[in-house]
């Protein structure tokens, strides 16, 4: 037996959620649509796992997080898939897929054939960091990590789609008491429901947190508001390696450790000591040390989800390799979210994102490019990665290459960073800002301004960011790409700005315009 659709969407996560409101935005027909997931829900904004769902007063529950409510918009609870007649096809996993024949296959072995597929398969825990350790060290099985899609940077991630493959387990690696119910990963609902009764049921003791990224610092930050004692483990020098500068990181660690957190680096951990009655009692680090330990979070490393599609699909950089239009090497498959490999215009290269941002907004363009495509242009993404925790709210645009140049108050909770490679401003980050400020920095990143002197722009700090957002529209400063990258290109003549600003403007800023803009002139 088998069941056709124009169009199916396969993975249950955040971009599946997100593309089916696109589809329904833009008039598809009831019975053209159907989501495949291995969950038996509906899809949900997965960030929610490793924030409001672990607070002990007033927890996020279903259905107050399905999709889209991460982006202020309608809740996409079962019963709008119903009345928008989207065929909702849960707990199932497709064992294959045939992209020749435009079939998948479901493990209980029903075909399910399409016009149009989309896969939003997103990733599952890899086994990063074991490729430095030398074999048979039993870190190998320890070091496996869980992945939240949603929201961390070019890889450290957080939500995006999921449902083809379910989180390696520890015992897949062969690791002693891996499989204990107090060893916990955080890959989906299922996972958050035992992580919260875990925590429940280890309140006032002891949890080691291993990873510094992203669902390790939220998950560490979700135990000490539960009193649990949180000891943070990771082989890095310090937290969120892959974005946070050590000067970044130092901050978020001294914050962490006024509430209370620990934190042990450069090592990871070997094994776990149990008492006679299975009970887990610490953990053992490879290099000596032994933590006290109720519980266990693992918080390494992801591996996209492509094997159902190897062989058949162009792969690159780890994912699914697709064009501007979201549109893969065979032209009846689009790839969305966290699997997807695509062209980052500003950038000027291919690249694979692991954010819930990248998620939601590939989603939206793929079906846009699908139900419209002589009205859709090239997916034009800036890269965005955000994150909150405690008080603490950041957020970082672009890249994270070049010169780091910092600012602000860092004995405060007001401060940020600008990264300038090659003589432009590719990336920002800031920690503690407005609507109006965070839109600032997300715009000059956009613009890609050129920097001459360094010391000048750590002064401005984000002073910098508003006054240059403020005089360049958008209408008035677009960003073109090439091979070698981008450049900032007005559509107004310099002098005319420049003599505009030198009437609006003070002497300084003033004289700041007219620097830039003879700088610009080189160009």
């Amino acid at each position: 037996m088998g069941r056709a659709f124009v169009f199916v969407i396969l993975g249950g996560g955040v971009a599946a959620g997100y593309a089916a409101h696109e589809f329904v935005k833009r008039g598809v027909s009831h019975g053209e649509l159907c989501i495949i997931s291995e969950e038996p829900v509906a899809p949900y904004e997965r960030p929610a796992l490793s924030k409001g769902y672990l607070l002990p007063e007033d927890p996020a529950r279903l259905p107050a997080f399905h999709c889209c409510v991460g982006s202020n918009e309608e809740r996409l609870t079962p019963k709008w898939y119903k009345e928008n007649g989207i065929e909702l096809v849960l707990g199932t996993r497709v064992k294959s897929a045939d992209v020749r024949r435009k079939t998948l296959l479901t493990a209980t072995g029903e075909t399910i054939t399409y016009k149009i597929l989309i896969v939003a398969t997103g990733a599952r825990v890899g086994v990063k960091y074991a490729y430095n350790l030398p074999s048979p060290d039993p870190t190998c099985g320890i070091i496996v990590g869980i992945l939240l899609f949603v929201e961390n940077l070019k890889g450290t991630a957080h939500p995006g789609s999921a449902s083809v493959n379910k989180a390696l387990k520890l015992e897949e690696f062969g690791v002693s008491g891996s499989d204990a119910e107090s060893v916990c990963y955080l890959r989906d609902l299922a996972d958050a429901n035992r992580l919260v009764n875990v925590m429940q049921s280890s309140g006032g003791g002891n949890a080691v947190v291993i990873g510094g990224g992203y669902i390790g610092m939220e998950c560490a930050a979700s135990l000490v508001i539960g009193k649990i004692n949180v000891t943070m483990v990771f082989p890095e020098a310090h937290c969120m390696a892959r974005l946070f500068t050590p000067k970044i990181a130092s901050f978020y660690e001294e914050f962490y450790r006024s509430k209370g957190v620990k934190f042990v680096k450069g090592t990871v951990l070997t094994s776990f000591d149990f008492d006679s009655n299975d009970k887990m009692t610490a953990v053992n680090l490879r290099d000596g040390t032994k933590l006290p330990a109720d519980m266990v979070i693992v918080g390494i490393g992801i591996r996209p989800n492509t094997s159902l599609f190897e062989g058949q699909l162009t792969l690159e950089k780890g994912g699914i390799k697709v064009n501007g239009q979201m549109q893969s090497s065979n032209s009846s498959v689009y790839a969305v979210g966290d699997v997807a490999t695509f062209p980052v215009k500003i950038f000027g290269e291919t690249r694979r994102l692991e954010h819930v941002d990248s998620a939601r907004k590939s989603a939206r363009h793929a079906v846009a490019a699908i139900m419209e495509p002589e009205k859709t242009t090239e997916f034009d993404y800036l890269p965005f990665f955000y994150s909150r925790v405690f008080t603490l709210s950041w957020q970082f645009y672009g890249d994270n290459t070049g010169d780091v140049v910092h600012f602000g108050d860092f004995l405060g909770n007001s401060f940020g960073a600008y990264w300038v490679n090659k003589g432009h401003v590719v990336g920002s980050f800031l920690e503690g800002g407005t609507k109006e400020e965070y839109a600032a920095i997300a715009k000059i990143t956009r613009l890609k301004p050129a920097i001459e002197d360094l010391s000048d722009l750590e002064t401005q700090g984000l002073g910098f960011a508003l006054t240059l957002s403020d005089k360049l529209e958008p209408s008035e400063a677009v960003v073109v790409s090439s091979g070698s990258g981008s450049a900032l290109v007005t559509e107004k003549p310099l002098h005319v700005w420049h003599a505009t600003a030198g009437v609006i403007l003070a002497a300084s800023i003033a004289a700041f315009a007219y620097w830039y803009g003879r700088r610009r002139r080189r160009w």
